[in-house]
């Protein structure tokens, strides 16, 4: 590996690590300057009390169960594109016992009309696919079972090609779900909220020295912000558009190594 091609994957990998942290630089930037205005101008007109704790502890809270609930989805969103591979996989090895067992057209068909739907299923995970236009081609996989009825092959090959084609249909819908619904939308109100004045807290709120409290207000703003954005980010694991297969996104490195498969057959 060429120096330059080093640099760059580790770029890309420091970047992938750290890109939540960047993206709230200007946001950490704009509460110490406010931070500053507000200490030499003296508008720091509270004083730290229990009160002004809880509220953080109960933001700490609410950020606590949002990330939770989406990490549960993200957990089963981890499977899915290997689930995908599996069906998609085990549809493409029948077909090809089929083809070579009893020569048949249909089968001969079906897996180049595989290799088509493969690549049309990355195109769907960038939105470059409508998600109708994938269960319709799943559906048109019906026509290659009952070419296969009509050659006379065998029924329990049908039944588990159709059982292939139901778990396909399954998991597009499951995470269609899972990246066009939101999680419990009034939860993120409430954090945004309590986000907002606890950052506003900290800026009128007189702690000495004043670099001691410039640094918890950096600090615990800085933290909110980032679980806020990273919860966010969690929530969708199938958003391609914005940072491609990078970050938090679930790598599509299955169906990519099945397509790789299927250009090297085509070589042969």
């Amino acid at each position: 590996m060429k120096a330059n091609e080093i640099v760059l994957k580790s770029t890309k990998n420091i970047w992938r690590k750290w890109s939540i942290a960047f993206k709230i630089m200007p946001l950490i930037i704009l509460v110490a300057i406010l931070k500053f205005i507000s200490h030499s101008f003296g508008f720091e007109i509270m004083e730290l009390n229990a009160l002004f704790t809880s509220l953080v502890a109960g933001t700490i809270f609410l950020i606590g169960f949002l990330i939770s609930g989406v990490l549960s989805d993200y957990k089963e969103s981890e499977k899915l594109p290997s689930q995908l591979t599996a069906s998609l996989k085990t549809l493409f090895d029948d077909s090809y016992t089929i083809l070579k067992g009893k020569n048949s057209e249909t089968a001969d068909k079906f897996i180049e009309f595989q290799k088509t739907f493969t690549h049309s299923l990355i195109d769907w995970f960038h939105k470059k696919e409508r998600t109708k236009s994938i269960l319709d081609k799943i559906s048109m996989m019906n026509d290659f079972l009952i070419g296969f009825d009509k050659e006379g092959i065998q029924a329990n090959y049908i039944i588990k090609l159709k059982n292939e084609q139901n778990n396909l249909r399954q998991i597009v819908l499951r995470i269609d779900t899972i990246r066009d619904t939101e999680f419990i939308g009034s939860a993120y109100a409430i954090v945004e909220a309590m986000g907002f004045l606890t950052g506003l807290g900290l800026i009128i709120i007189k702690i000495e020295p004043f670099y001691a409290a410039l640094f918890i207000t950096l600090l615990v703003t800085f933290l909110i912000s980032y679980m806020f954005l990273l919860i966010k980010d969690l929530d969708n694991p199938f958003d391609y558009t914005t940072n491609g297969e990078r970050g938090t996104e679930i790598s599509l490195k299955p169906i990519r190594d099945l397509i790789a498969e299927y250009d090297g057959l085509n070589k042969k």
